[in-house]
C-alpha cells in the first residue's frame, strides 16, 4: 500500500501569461491596487495579495504555458507525483530547476489546464 498523498501546503502563486507585462502592470497596480512586492524587469512583476502571490509573466518566462492563467501550489516534494499525475489522467511537462528559489514540476490536468508544483530549495547550509 502506498503512502498517503501530502496536499499542498498553499497556493503559492497565480500568474497571468501576459503578452505586455509592463503595460499590464499598469492595470493591476492602478486599477486594482495589488502591491508589488518583487519585479525583474518585464519578464516577471509579482504583487503580494493576502497571504500569496500574484504575478504577470512574459510568455518566456511562463513557458510551457502560452496564454491565460496559471495555478502554482507549493509542495514538500515530488516524490511520486509524476506517476499520480499520469495514473489520474493527467501529464507531466517536464521539471525546471530554479537554483537558490527551489523548482518547478509543470503537468497538464486532465482537461489540458496548466498547472505547477513549486518545491523551495534547501536553506543554504550555514
Amino acid at each position: 500500500m502506498s503512502a498517503a498523498v501530502q496536499p499542498p501546503k498553499r497556493v503559492q502563486n497565480v500568474f497571468v501569461v501576459a503578452k505586455q507585462p509592463a503595460s499590464l502592470h499598469a492595470f493591476y497596480k492602478g486599477a486594482l491596487g495589488l502591491p508589488m512586492k518583487f519585479r525583474d524587469g518585464d519578464r516577471w512583476i509579482q504583487y503580494g495579495v493576502g497571504g500569496t502571490n500574484v504575478a504577470l509573466a512574459c510568455a518566456e518566462e511562463a513557458a510551457p504555458a502560452t496564454s491565460g492563467l496559471v495555478m502554482v501550489l507549493e509542495v514538500d516534494d515530488f516524490d511520486g507525483a509524476a506517476e499520480r499525475i499520469g495514473a489520474a489522467g493527467g501529464q507531466v511537462l517536464g521539471l525546471r530547476d530554479m537554483g537558490s528559489h527551489g523548482a518547478v514540476l509543470s503537468l497538464r490536468d486532465p482537461e489540458g489546464n496548466l498547472v505547477q508544483l513549486f518545491r523551495r530549495a534547501a536553506p543554504a547550509a550555514a
